[in-house]
């Protein structure tokens, strides 16, 4: 357990927090006017290792081989030029701290963080963190790492949990919730989407796709993952029988004959599940773990219209589920964010679905994923 300090004087600025892995939405821009929930959970800490926030700079104003040396291989709109390593928390979790109110931003409906810290700590006034909870961006407290000091502290951490306990007890994610928005008059409002979580673990994973399918037709499991994935994979690949298949794999499951594997992300220290056998040397898509349970252990029914009459003999459960009002799309800015930062973008194929970034984008892509 830690507890995060001011460098300048010392004071304390958070309560006892525990490291996780950054959560694969942590960069997501999600809709307009819509209320995300918090990031973290309560008692938690994760460490972004990309800077995030403003300062930004376009890509004509990027050195030659500085992007690269980010680890970025294909051009992007702009790049971030805010502190590496900032600390990621909830909000509830601070302490000791202020908002400045010069440093609102450019926001809309709360703070965004584009003018860089806009929190200061109380006993010195040194800027030691940015508040994020404008509309469609995922609420946090941005810790910055030149800023406070991590000191550890008496408490219980168990050990992460084993890949057979998470598998036993693990919670999956939804694949529908409710969407709250900014109401007019009458105040918050809500409708019922696609998990936004669902849609960054889909983009983040497209991206691993396409480079595992060498420009190949990849065909996925049938059920959730054929509507999450397939229709995107016939778009961006070419057409004609798969020549690549792709299989769930992980802890408690057999171990699968397949090109790809589906595998789980460890919520707490964020390694990769890796399978031994044969299967070794298949390229491993990662999905957070809620979101491969679900795969593993998929709601009774798909959330999308159904054909045909119910049989007289089925007895009916009133009220009936509600169902998204669109098809399933991946999160695009998820899917370029990870796609430009795999090495394989390089290739010719795959910088023509990335297309021109922030203008020209692919049409395929357009077609595939969500604007």
């Amino acid at each position: 357990m830690f507890v995060f300090v001011c460098a300048e004087c010392g004071a304390e600025l958070t309560t006892p927090l525990s490291q996780v892995a950054l959560p694969v939405h942590a960069h997501q821009s999600y809709g307009n006017g819509v209320q995300l929930p918090v990031l973290m959970r309560a008692g938690t800490f994760a460490v972004d290792p990309e800077p995030w926030g403003g300062p930004w700079r376009t890509w004509d104003e990027i050195e030659p081989g500085e992007a690269e040396a980010r680890g970025i291989h294909a051009p992007v709109h702009a790049l971030s030029d805010a502190t590496l390593g900032a600390v990621v928390i909830a909000p509830g979790d601070v302490r000791g701290t202020r908002l400045i109110p010069e440093k609102r931003g450019e926001s809309c409906c709360g703070l965004d963080g584009a003018d860089g810290p806009n929190m200061a700590c109380e006993a010195c006034d040194s800027p030691v963190a940015t508040r994020v909870d404008d509309c469609s961006l995922w609420q946090a407290v941005r810790l910055g790492s030149d800023a406070v000091d991590r000191v550890p502290v008496d408490g219980t951490h168990p050990a992460p949990l084993s890949w057979t306990e998470l598998a036993e007890t693990g919670e999956a994610t939804p694949l529908c919730e409710p969407i709250a928005t900014w109401g007019g008059r009458s105040g918050t409002d809500h409708y019922w989407s696609w998990s936004p979580r669902w849609e960054a673990a889909a983009g983040h994973a497209l991206a691993h796709l396409l480079v595992a399918s060498q420009g190949q037709p990849v065909k996925v499991p049938e059920g959730v993952a054929t509507e999450v994935f397939q229709r995107a994979l016939d778009a961006l690949l070419p057409a004609g029988a798969p020549k690549r298949r792709a299989a769930l794999a992980g802890p408690e499951l057999p171990s699968p004959d397949a090109d790809i594997l589906l595998v789980p992300i460890h919520p707490r220290t964020g390694r990769i599940w890796t399978p031994e056998g044969p299967t070794a040397s298949a390229y491993l898509v990662p999905l957070p773990l809620g979101v491969w349970l679900t795969l593993v252990s998929p709601p009774p029914y798909l959330p999308v219209p159904a054909s045909g009459r119910m049989p007289r003999d089925v007895l009916r459960d009133d009220p009936l589920p509600l169902l998204p009002h669109s098809p399933f799309w991946i999160d695009r800015r998820t899917f370029e964010h990870t796609l430009v930062r795999l090495p394989a973008v390089r290739s010719p194929w795959l910088r023509t679905i990335l297309g021109n970034p922030g203008h020209n984008t692919s049409p395929d892509l357009v077609q595939a994923v969500a604007p």
